[in-house]
């Protein structure tokens, strides 16, 4: 899995149109072996758009029924900033039922989970995986890919506002010696107590690696300095 997630997230960063992005975010439903795969993003225009692997039936009978409105996932997404599954959301209210029940007839699986991202230029989007399993499936499935999935999810907002803002300025970064080791180690998959163990620090001086990291690459959670380094090529793994 590792090197197959490592040449999904090079070609990523080399899609040269919203439709090779499209053809790579379906892509990753064999990556992770789930039967949907969906992108959502709101760019700073205001414009939204999707990259899913919904049937057409489904994705025009979700837009035509406005049902974005009442979608719970779509909704938490704007007050989370962690990944969050489905079925932890409120689907108490009329119109989230019914949009459950018309999902399952539309193909839509009983588990899903949302990574909700943020740009500096406003820019608000999901990446989602969905598809059917027991809890305890699901659950094995999230402890083993999470960290593959929040990659993923990075690096496919990456490309899509490159490809759709293309006058946004990214600033790249150096990161020192210590700086590399720390975010290659965590991006490998190793907690942090193993990463302090590995580099002989403390764990008190880890932090203060990953938080001059996080500052310089200007990413928003340690995962996403992980991905934006890797973006610029500044670590390998």
């Amino acid at each position: 899995m590792k090197y197959q997630i490592v040449e999904l997230l090079e070609q990523f960063t080399n899609a040269n149109s919203i439709e090779k992005l499209h053809e790579l975010v379906l892509s990753t439903r064999e990556t992770f072996e789930v039967e949907h795969t969906i992108y959502h993003s709101i760019q700073q225009s205001q414009s939204a758009f999707a990259l899913a692997s919904y049937s057409a039936e489904w994705a025009n009978y979700y837009e035509s029924e406005k049902m974005f409105l009442a979608d719970p996932v779509v909704l938490a997404s704007f007050q989370k900033f962690e990944p969050y599954e489905w079925k932890t959301l409120d689907w108490s209210s009329r119109p989230a039922r019914r949009l459950m029940l018309d999902a399952t007839d539309g193909g839509v699986g009983n588990q899903g989970v949302s990574i909700p991202m943020r740009g500096p230029h406003g820019e608000l989007a999901l990446y989602s995986v969905n598809t059917t399993a027991s809890d305890e499936e699901w659950q094995n499935f999230i402890a083993r890919e999470m960290h593959h999935l929040l990659l993923v999810g990075h690096y496919i907002h990456a490309a899509a506002r490159r490809l759709t803002e293309r006058s946004v300025d990214e600033k790249y970064s150096v990161l020192s010696p210590r700086e590399i080791d720390s975010l290659t180690l965590l991006g490998l998959g190793e907690n942090r107590a193993r990463v302090a163990e590995k580099l002989k620090i403390s764990e008190h001086t880890l932090r203060v690696y990953i938080e001059s990291s996080r500052s310089k690459l200007q990413a928003a959670n340690t995962t996403h300095a992980v991905a934006k380094a890797m973006m610029q090529g500044l670590i390998t793994l």
